[in-house]
């Protein structure tokens, strides 16, 4: 063990909390059984098993209030894999539940046996002819599907809430639509084609040439049993006519059952029927959709009523207007939406009766939109609207910024009002559509249900289509909670189906906790057709049991999940998954709902539980050492959850005092630190990279790799001694070289001035020259002790900073301008809270400017461009998007390259300062499907704006980046010079 490696009892919780009821039992702390895993090791591969409690414990919670913790996760790579875990499974008796994203809201991506992980190598799309189709791999996120397809001026039908992180094999198992999709722009319109395999092993595409010929040779009694399926509905004139009148509405509860209608051919039934199926029917392996027109301009409007009769009375008229989405939300909702950033803060003054209704119009030109807006408003001039606070404007806007703010309020409803539920509590979210003329009705109706039990009353979805949603908190540890929900379940599905007949599941899909009431919707006759259908794909019922159908009335009382509470920076999280896709470590290790997971199943443990003992051996390597802390699991969250300040925290409690004393000894005596490091630098160019390897493998051996950085062949060689020689007198901003470009030099091979040199030239250029302080040596953003826990240390450099900063630009008068982005947020927001109250007020009055910033803003427009290359590959730093700095980043590439590519999978490099040095292989994971972007073509320059980043993206892709400031001096370098 090496010498100073973390006791893992440092992160062991302290509760007074019973053992929660859902716990891990005791003997599963030693992960999955044998024969199971070597059976499935050795079938394919150790790489593709996980069996560690802790991996089994991290798939057991989705975005559901559902929790099952499985006996083994398969990373299923290729048909193969899935079409061996399927023989395994039928020759075992064994069952399988697939699982993508995992922000499924009803236990559909839960199981108690084998799950199959089929995000990770999933994710992949292609675009066909100019973009009126693509075919995509499950794993693949809507959002990234539709970047792919935005270059042709095409988008997806479905856009449900979560598509940031859902997956579009997800998206179609479930069918699921969003805001816009409708019944008319859903999986199940929308799809072209899909390639599956069945329960059986045999893969089908559905769009090859002889399909049908193909399926009749191979599964000759399944083509049969769907056929007669077809003629039995088609012979029952009721029941078809039923089947027909349920579709009206958005409905996704069951199995499609108008697939034998619309579908003449056992192929075309089976594409139909796979479409909602839930991963009961088989796996889908690909997807081919029909891509939709993306209308770019846009006219959006949140509009207040008084009451919710109101709002629901005015949906008609948006409709005939021709609007693409009519959106709803009651006052409890949009309340709770200002704990989202960038909702308005008087929000939360708004009266309990009011409601919104956000309205948009997309057209392919301007005259459309204009005629759009001039209907909208007419419809406005009669409608009963109320400003009730004073941001409400009541009013049809174009500004983009605006119109993302409206829909970020909306989209995130779910988390937004299942953050501010009692701690402790389990979210459950259910949605239903009713006929869109009774929308106002059913609205009153579930309020007051909802009131009468006990739930806070909160509604919103998608009025349009006549399809709301809800949510229920209640503790699931509490047998009277239990009950109550029972109750309230009861009642909700006979008044949904009896007084509305309306859809119990609208666009969730039926998954376990609507399954036991799917014959009240549907009536016996239709439930016993989707058992049979059932029987006829997968006799043997090897995949997911329980899932859409189930015969146990209480079946969605069964594994509900308890929510035991955590550190207070974590506690509100509802485990939606929207960090998940933003996370640098979520292939290697964990992503943040999983170390929040993980946290909350050891409070669920009894003390001296031996599964705490387990989770704890891996939680130090698995979510503390590999979390690059980059935090933009903080942006992607609705409510603001940062995953990566608790992982900084628990670096910190496992630090030994003498780390600490050591640490704030460093950052006291940085100068000296600084000088030696960039002298070490300087010596080991001198030294093979072989050696140095080797010598740094063998310290991290012996002392503890989270402490001993790699050496990598990348790593520059040392900056110049001297910073670039500038007078105060005249200069109208104070630039501060980072410590990192004080110590390192700029990539081998680069001919040209060093980033000070280029900064300060290109200011001179614009007329807008620059001031270096002499004694900038000794001082650094903070960043490096506040990345790794050192709260001492963090303490003592913060406050010299702001100190110095405060006298570089007497007093905040001139900006500060710093070449960094990571040290740029160090400085303007991270060193916040470990400042002194007096220097809290100096630093109130700086203003620090990033250097990319400052180029766009203040000397691009003051430059003449000389020359520019064909092309250029940015790589936007983590740091950019916290800062909102992205756009400039761009705009300085433009002025330089005529090409400028932001890769479409661009993200965290995780490189984040050392930690790519302490872990290399967690930079290329994160990396993997940038660096495979980057070096799918040559580019003419690779460009970033921060020096370890760069350095981190040299090492995954093989190319050299460098700073976009070197690209602009050279564009607008003088010809003599």
């Amino acid at each position: 063990m090496p010498l100073l490696e973390p006791d893992p009892d440092a992160l062991r919780p302290t509760t007074t909390r019973a053992p929660s009821p859902d716990r891990v039992a005791s003997d599963r702390s030693q992960g999955t059984p044998q024969p199971l895993r070597g059976d499935l090791e050795a079938l394919l591969g150790p790489e593709k098993v996980l069996w560690k409690v802790s991996d089994l414990v991290r798939y057991a919670s989705d975005a559901s209030p559902y929790r099952f913790t499985p006996q083994v996760v398969v990373l299923a790579e290729d048909v193969d894999d899935i079409s061996a875990v399927f023989s395994y499974a039928h020759a075992k008796g064994r069952q399988v539940v697939f699982r993508a994203a995992g922000t499924s809201l009803n236990g559909q991506a839960q199981g108690e046996d084998i799950l199959v992980d089929v995000r990770r190598h999933w994710a992949g799309i292609e675009v066909l002819g100019d973009g009126e189709r693509a075919r995509i791999q499950p794993g693949t996120t809507v959002v990234r599907a539709n970047a792919a397809l935005a270059r042709h001026d095409r988008v997806l039908g479905p856009d449900p809430a979560s598509s940031i992180a859902c997956t579009v094999g997800g998206v179609v198992a479930n069918n699921a639509s969003g805001m816009t999709a409708g019944t008319t722009r859903n999986s199940y319109r929308t799809v072209r084609s899909l390639t599956l395999v069945l329960p059986s092993g045999t893969v089908v595409d559905t769009g090859a040439p002889g399909a049908d010929e193909k399926l009749a040779e191979a599964e000759p009694e399944l083509c049969a049993g769907l056929l007669a399926l077809k003629a039995e509905i088609e012979a029952d004139g009721a029941l078809a006519a039923r089947i027909r009148a349920k579709y009206e509405i958005k409905n996704t509860n069951g199995y499609r059952l108008d697939s034998f209608l619309d579908g003449s051919t056992p192929v075309e039934i089976l594409r139909g029927l796979m479409v909602g199926s839930e991963g009961t029917l088989g796996f889908i392996s690909e997807v081919v959709f029909d891509a939709l027109p993306l209308h770019r301009l846009t006219s959006t409007a949140l509009l207040f009523f008084p009451t919710l009769q109101a709002a629901a009375a005015a949906v008609p008229l948006f409709n005939e207007a021709g609007a693409l989405a009519v959106e709803l939300m009651d006052g409890n909702t949009l309340r709770a939406s200002v704990s989202v950033a960038g909702v308005p803060a008087d929000w939360a003054e708004l009266p309990k009766e009011a409601t919104a209704l956000l309205v948009e119009f997309r057209a392919p030109d301007e005259a459309a939109l204009t005629e759009y807006e001039r209907i909208a408003n007419e419809a406005i001039g009669g409608l009963e609207l109320t400003a009730p606070v004073p941001s409400v404007t009541n009013a049809f806007t174009r500004d983009p910024g605006v119109i993302n703010g409206y829909w970020k309020a909306r989209k995130a409803f779910v988390t937004a009002v299942g953050g501010s539920r009692p701690s402790g509590t389990t979210l459950i979210t259910e949605d239903f559509a009713v006929p869109p003329s009774r929308l106002a009705e059913a609205c009153e109706a579930l309020l007051e249900l909802q009131e009468r039990h006990g739930f806070d009353a909160a509604v919103a979805g998608h009025a349009a289509h006549g399809n709301l949603h809800f949510l229920l908190a209640f503790d699931a540890a509490e047998p009277s909670d239990v009950e109550r929900y029972a109750a309230f379940m009861d009642e909700f599905c006979a008044l949904t189906v009896e007084r509305f007949d309306g859809s119990l599941k609208a666009e969730h899909a039926t998954g376990r906790n609507i399954a036991p009431f799917l014959e009240l919707e549907w009536g016996p006759r239709a439930t016993e057709l989707m058992w049979r259908i059932k029987r006829l794909l997968d006799p043997r019922t090897i995949l997911a049991p329980r899932v859409l159908l189930d015969r146990d009335p209480k079946a969605h009382l069964r594994g509900l999940k308890t929510i035991p509470r955590v550190e207070e920076v974590a506690d509100p999280c509802i485990e939606c998954g929207f960090c998940e896709p933003t996370c640098p470590s979520g292939d290697l290790t964990t992503t943040p709902r999983q170390r929040i997971v993980l946290r909350r199943e050891m409070m669920r443990q009894s003390p001296g539980s031996p599964v705490t003992d387990s989770l704890l051996d891996s939680y130090g390597y698995d979510a503390v050492d590999t979390c690059a802390g980059d935090s933009t699991c903080k942006l992607a969250c609705p409510v603001g959850i940062d995953t990566g300040a608790m992982m900084k925290d628990f670096r910190h409690q496992r630090h030994s005092p003498r780390e600490e004393r050591t640490a704030a000894l460093a950052a006291k005596r940085f100068k000296v630190v600084e000088k030696s490091a960039r002298l070490a630098v300087g010596a080991a160019q001198q030294i093979s990279d072989r050696l140095l390897e080797s010598v740094t493998g063998a310290a991290r051996k012996a002392v503890r790799p989270d402490l001993m950085p790699e050496w990598l062949p990348e790593i520059p060689g040392a900056a110049a001694r001297r910073l670039p020689a500038t007078r105060r007198v005249g200069a109208v901003a104070v630039y501060y070289p980072a410590c990192v470009n004080r110590i390192f030099g700029e990539p081998a091979g680069y001919t040209g001035p060093s980033l000070p040199e280029a900064v300060v030239a290109v200011s001179e250029r614009a007329g807008k020259p620059v001031w270096i302080p002499g004694d900038v040596a000794g001082t650094c953003c903070a960043t490096i002790w506040h990345s790794k826990g050192y709260d001492e240390g963090n303490a003592v450099m913060a406050n010299r900073i702001v100190e110095a900063a405060w006298g570089w630009t007497a007093g905040g008068r001139l900006p500060l301008v710093v070449d960094a982005t990571s040290c740029t947020l160090g400085i303007a927001h991270e060193v916040v809270p470990y400042l002194t109250e007096d220097n809290r007020k100096l630093h109130a009055e700086l203003t620090v400017v990033d250097s990319v910033v400052w180029a766009a803003e203040e000397l691009l427009p003051e430059l003449t461009v000389l020359r520019t290359i064909d092309s250029a590959v940015l790589h936007p730093t983590c740091s950019m998007r916290h800062l909102g700095d992205e756009a400039q980043l761009v705009t300085v590439a433009e002025a330089c390259a005529r090409e400028v590519v932001v890769p479409d999978d661009a993200g965290c490099c995780a490189f984040a300062g050392d930690r790519g040095m302490l872990h290399k292989e967690l930079t290329q994971s994160a990396t993997a499907r940038e660096a495979a972007e980057v070096t799918s073509r040559p580019y003419d320059a690779h460009l970033s704006a921060n020096r370890m980043c760069e350095i981190g993206m040299d090492h995954a892709t093989g190319r050299s980046y460098h700073s976009v400031l070197l690209e602009l001096e050279r564009a607008t370098r003088p010809s003599a010079v």
